[in-house]
């Protein structure tokens, strides 16, 4: 005859034990790693969930648009990783989520860019209120692809489009506070520059149409001008309809990036030199809204 082994009741189970540990221990063992797999689970789906967010009001939003200069190619460094509490960006899923860079996702190569730096100092300037960055700028994107319905083959995208769809998840959660703007070189073309400027006035408007924002602040950045690429003729002209803008369109700004870097690319700014062009972007804002 068997000796009477130890009776367990775990979840509905009734286990004899013989030795009373070899198999409650193995039961247990399994419970903690269900636990645990459980907590893992959830821990995954949280952070999946969007960043709580504060009222309407106290939400403030910013429209990034443009093309690679605006997206951001800086190289990525712990500094651009560490988010401010009360600055987040529009994911590309769709999601509020702390501001980090990369924060665009156009292309591969995206990294950092003047959208981070210009939220923390909009942010330390309005205590109480919360920023959020929507990142719609596409690399390489002509002035002539933000319009309705326009595929760009580059990105395999539609520029104003898919700008559009993003601002209309964003917008009932905050308020539209400006438009900033990087864009140009691919318009700094013999057979472009001389049209540049009455299509970026058109983009303008069409813009506050769409956001309903008849009056939100728009303001253009300045293509880099680096000691090692001299301008050609086109890029002069290009760069006076940023410089005019002021002047043309009422509540717009104009940023220099005078004295900025390159990366190596003779094109794109450096990290250093995007996070300058955020500040200038900041202040050019504060001036305009003070």
């Amino acid at each position: 005859m068997e000796p009477d082994g130890v009776k367990i009741q775990i979840n509905g189970w009734q286990v004899k034990d013989d030795f009373g540990i070899g198999v409650l221990t193995e039961i247990v063992l399994h419970m903690i790693l269900r636990t645990l797999l459980l907590l893992s689970c959830l821990a995954v789906v949280a952070s999946a969930q969007d960043t709580p967010l504060p009222s309407k009001e106290k939400f403030h939003l910013f429209l990034l648009v443009g093309q690679s200069n605006m997206a951001g190619r800086g190289f990525v460094e712990e500094q651009d990783k560490t988010p401010h509490p009360r600055v987040l960006m529009l994911s590309k899923e769709g999601k509020w989520v702390p501001a980090v860079d990369a924060m665009h996702f156009d292309k591969p190569a995206a990294g950092v860019g003047l959208g981070k730096t210009f939220g923390q100092i909009i942010a330390e300037a309005n205590p109480g209120i919360t920023i959020g960055l929507i990142p719609c700028a596409v690399g390489g994107s002509p002035i002539d692809t933000w319009k309705p319905g326009v595929f760009y083959p580059a990105t395999k995208s539609h520029p104003w489009d898919d700008m559009a769809k993003r601002a209309a998840l964003a917008l009932p959660a905050g308020t539209l506070k400006g438009i900033l703007w990087h864009q140009g070189e691919s318009d700094s073309l013999p057979e472009l520059a001389q049209a540049y400027a009455p299509k970026l006035h058109d983009l303008i408007a069409r813009l506050r149409l769409e956001m309903k924002a008849p009056e939100v602040p728009f303001i253009a950045g300045q293509m880099g001008k680096f000691a090692d690429m001299p301008w050609t003729p086109e890029k002069n002209i290009v760069d006076q309809v940023h410089r005019d803008l002021p002047s043309h369109v009422p509540h717009s700004a104009f940023v220099t990036a005078e004295g900025l870097n390159h990366k190596g690319d003779k094109i794109h700014f450096d990290s250093p030199s995007f996070r300058e062009l955020g500040k200038r972007y900041a202040a050019a804002f504060l001036q305009m809204t003070k």
